[in-house]
């Protein structure tokens, strides 16, 4: 039995996903409040982020986890309303951010407590809700799978995304140094104050020849990539010796053709992940570590979530048109 502010409404609205399709499929309608098991908080959303998974669900080609809603949305932000029974950290009326599986596009939505992390001191409800779908991946993508460490180079393609602009920002605050793709040379700027040491408008310059003059010949110790097909060789080709490539998308798709003689002979690891399936568990430890390591830096304004819009939750339309014209820096996000 879960124990909850009194009284909260039976239905809210939410986004559903009429069919596969384009933006249009977005609907706004009225669903059940749903009630969160006995490891689960309930959370009167004040701010979603939009995510790209979120418009390849919308598409048909990224479905929910078995057990999952179908309503999109990754991340939530705002106000504990009721606590499952096994629930000891959060408290009625607490505000969060939390990582959630899907569901995000409501006005209620339930998460796993340990995958809630507290607000940090400083930010707003709208920030707060840009923080999870972005640090989770990139911290275990960058950090845990890609093992950056200070003094090392890291190869960030679509910097201005929410995964770039959150990169950029946590491989420079721990000594890092970046090198960044943008498709607009209006983007650069941005780019530049974040902290990229080089932006590389990639319709204009190559990024493997940008990588070879800005390291000296050497190349970079990890690249962080999401748009795959003829960008996979070419990555392989900018790592340095013992360096790592990071799969966590594939714009131009998975199936290329390609030699495996340079993972060989430079001593190469390829990796990659989707952080949807995760198991709770393992999503709670990510949760431990950002609330340690990356949180303080968040609370001192070393780091910030960029946003760029945020958008009626009724207008999660408009929201994917932006998302999908790939004119935006940094983070999209809802609000009920």
């Amino acid at each position: 039995m879960a124990t909850m502010l009194q009284p909260l409404p039976e239905t809210m609205l939410v986004v559903e996903i009429v069919n596969p399709g384009g933006p249009e499929v977005l609907r706004a309608v009225s669903r059940p409040v749903p009630k969160p098991s006995a490891t689960e908080v309930l959370i009167k959303v004040e701010a979603a982020g939009v995510n790209r998974p979120d418009v390849a669900q919308r598409e048909g080609r990224y479905p929910p986890p078995p057990g999952a809603s179908d309503i999109p949305g990754l991340e939530v932000a705002g106000k504990v309303v009721a606590v499952g029974s096994a629930v000891r950290r959060w408290h009625l009326g607490d505000t969060v951010c939390a990582l959630v599986a899907s569901g995000g596009y409501a006005e209620y939505c339930v998460a796993p407590a340990v995958q809630c992390l507290p607000v940090p001191q400083g930010l707003d409800m709208v920030q707060a809700a840009a923080l999870p779908e972005t640090f989770f991946t990139v911290w275990h993508n960058v950090f845990q799978r890609g093992r950056l460490s200070a003094g090392e180079w890291l190869l960030v393609h679509g910097g201005a995304s929410g995964i770039g602009t959150t990169a950029i920002q946590l491989a420079t605050a721990f000594g890092a140094q970046v090198i960044t793709t943008v498709g607009a040379p209006d983007k650069i700027p941005a780019m530049e104050r974040l902290g990229a040491v080089r932006v590389v408008d990639h319709r204009a310059d190559d990024f493997v020849a940008v990588v070879r003059d800005v390291t000296n010949g050497r190349g970079v110790d990890v690249v962080l990539d999401m748009v795959g097909g003829s960008y996979i060789a070419r990555n392989i080709e900018a790592l340095a010796v013992d360096g790592r490539l990071v799969q966590i998308a594939f714009l131009q798709g998975p199936k290329v053709e390609l030699s495996l003689l340079p993972v060989m002979t430079k001593r190469l690891t390829i990796t990659g992940s989707t952080l949807r399936p995760r198991t709770v568990e393992a999503k709670g430890a990510m949760a431990a570590e950002l609330e340690a390591k990356v949180w303080p830096m968040i609370a001192s304004g070393r780091i910030r979530p960029v946003i760029h819009a945020t958008f009626p939750l009724t207008d999660a339309e408009g929201a994917h048109r932006v998302m999908e014209s790939s004119r935006h820096i940094g983070k999209i996000v809802l609000v009920p």
